[in-house]
């Protein structure tokens, strides 16, 4: 016996198209909500809905299962059969965190949930404490992104499905690892979604970048916000996800007296004391607004921790030599970066260039470890016209100088697959769209995109073919080599020397200060007794450090101190340990 249920307020008769046939379903009520009961339906029975007069079957829009894909019909899930073996899992805390950011489909050979279990010791001995996946909601294809998602309540079946990512969120709690999820609540994916036909999910009253915005706050709106928030409940209730990284909530158009965000963040509270388990959200958000991250009882809305996309924009522009378009545009100053690096918001009620107009608000009072600091992630990567690394900009010395900013900031660290290594391969925009109409359509897009900023069209890699998605997998067998290998052991001495360090885990304001030359391009950032020299420029640098103190790591071989004076080579970085005063570099 299965209930079967679906939300359709407008529809006048509403039928399940189950085991052969056809049964009409009874509603609507109050909530515009109709069901049925199957007795010959189960686990494993495949079914899809009928709307008013059409013939056409379509998928259920809180589908636990899609194994035909996102036109096809859905299947019934149990979500009690899976046998956990993670009962006694507490995940570490978030502000203790370095966060893997990973795409199962690239990160190993076999793109799969099942095949990057086999990777989570790597991770673990490199010191990583979560592991933060991109969407698996199911979307259009075999491959892609994962940000185009339709089906958002079932697991991409090329991945391996729901039972895939129950094993993978098992293995990693058992080697330690909590998994957080990014979710994508600002829009619908552009090919087979489908809920449209049951109800108002999207309205045009507001636009946002992908077409008419998510009803969060017309006529509705409240059984819009149920599907969002039991989607985010359901990841972290029955798939035991720590936690979510919530997409572009810029986006998110809401006026309501309870912004989606806060009763979001109050519904997830009510959901870790009933597990007695802790559940975080991370927002992605280029507002600059602390409200997000504040609590509700000061007017915020009480999400965990947000993306700090400022600390990115100031550091990349800063370490390359070319100049850089669009956002950028607003950076390149290493005051800008010391600004990032003591007051998290380089845009905090100044005015932006790139917007035409002030943007921001100061985070006063906040911790800085309600904000994620980062030099690589699939946005900054991906979104770049050849997908190119880090190291491809900047060189290698300098990706090694910006790793050790990342790692001694006062933000939780995340990193970006294969960033640890230096990886070789790419990670490139890639789709899989199956209507020819719209793959033409994104891949002449992409072209135009980047022709506008001077390339060459048939330079850009197209993102609709398979070749692609397969340039952008990381190549494992690399990591030994002698660059990879180096990259690579400096990223496991910094994660070591952050997480073993007290002041290194102090979040609070004031805690990183930070001195530089704007004309020399050095900057110094002091933490504690941590001391970070950073040598931008084009002679070496030497900087007065205290009696007795000593050097913990270098991205360059046989530095030393030598008469209280450390000196740096140009795009180069030396971490100390302070004993005693610090006199101010000069």
């Amino acid at each position: 016996m299965h209930t079967f249920k679906i939300w359709a307020p407008f529809a006048s008769q509403v039928a399940v198209a189950v085991n052969g046939g056809s049964l009409a379903m009874h509603g609507p009520d109050a909530q515009g909500w109709w069901r049925v009961g199957v007795d010959a339906a189960g686990p494993g029975t495949d079914y899809g809905f009928q709307v008013n007069e059409e013939s056409a079957v379509y998928p259920d829009p809180r589908s636990l299962w899609q194994p035909h894909g996102v036109h096809g019909l859905s299947r019934v899930y149990d979500q009690h059969a899976f046998a956990w073996s993670d009962a006694g899992f507490q995940p570490h805390p978030l502000s203790s965190a370095v966060i893997y950011e990973l795409h199962i489909g690239t990160f190993t050979p076999e793109g799969t949930l099942d095949g990057a279990i086999a990777k989570l010791d790597d991770l673990v001995n490199l010191g990583i404490t979560h592991v933060e996946l991109m969407p698996v909601a199911v979307f259009d294809g075999v491959h892609g992104w994962g940000y185009d998602g339709v089906a958002l309540f079932a697991v991409h079946e090329p991945y391996g499905g729901p039972d895939a990512l129950k094993r993978f969120v098992d293995a990693a709690h058992a080697k330690g690892l909590p998994v957080l999820l990014d979710v994508v609540y600002n829009h619908f994916g552009p090919s087979g979604n489908y809920a449209g036909k049951f109800g108002p999910y999207i309205i045009d009253a507001h636009h946002t970048p992908w077409g008419g915005a998510v009803n969060l706050e017309g006529p509705w709106s409240h059984q819009v916000r149920r599907f969002f928030c039991d989607n985010a409940l359901m990841w972290m209730r029955d798939f035991h996800i720590d936690g979510l990284r919530l997409d572009a909530v810029h986006a998110y158009i809401d006026r309501s007296a309870i912004h989606f965000l806060e009763q979001l963040a109050t519904e997830t509270r009510a959901l870790e004391a009933t597990l007695g388990r802790r559940k975080v959200l991370v927002a992605e958000s280029d507002s600059n607004d602390p409200r997000i991250v504040s609590a509700p009882q000061v007017g915020g809305f009480g999400i965990d921790a947000q993306w700090s996309d400022d600390f990115h924009h100031a550091l990349f522009a800063l370490l390359t030599s070319q100049p850089q378009g669009g956002y950028y545009a607003d950076f390149g100053s290493v005051g800008q970066l010391a600004k990032a690096l003591e007051h998290t918001f380089v845009y905090d009620g100044v005015y932006s260039h790139h917007r035409k107009r002030v943007h921001g608000k100061p985070p006063r009072g906040l911790s800085q470890h309600h904000f994620l600091g980062y030099i690589q992630n699939h946005d900054q990567v991906g979104n770049r016209a050849l997908g190119e690394r880090l190291q491809e900009n900047t060189g290698f010395e300098r990706a090694m100088l910006a790793a050790a900013l990342v790692m001694m900031s006062p933000f939780v660290p995340m990193i970006f697959q294969g960033e640890e290594w230096a990886a070789s391969s790419p990670f490139q925009y890639f789709a899989d769209h199956q209507d020819p109409a719209l793959a033409k359509a994104v891949s002449e897009g992409r072209c135009k995109e980047f022709e506008a900023f001077g390339w060459d069209p048939k330079s850009i890699p197209d993102p609709e073919k398979r070749e692609t998605f397969l340039r952008s997998k990381l190549i494992w067998d690399e990591t030994g080599e002698a660059g990879h290998a180096r990259m690579k052991a400096w990223y496991r001495d910094l994660i070591r020397l952050r997480r073993s360090t007290p002041s290194l885990n102090n979040g609070e304001p004031g805690n990183a200060r930070v001195t530089f030359d704007e004309k020399k391009r050095w900057l110094a950032l002091e933490r504690g007794e941590v001391l970070t020299l950073c040598n931008l420029g084009g002679n070496d640098r030497e900087f007065p450090v205290p009696e007795g103190s000593t050097v913990l790591l270098s991205s360059r071989r046989g530095v030393a101190i030598r008469n209280a004076r450390l000196l740096v080579m140009p795009d180069s970085v030396a971490i100390v340990q302070c004993r005693g005063t610090k006199p101010s570099p000069v």
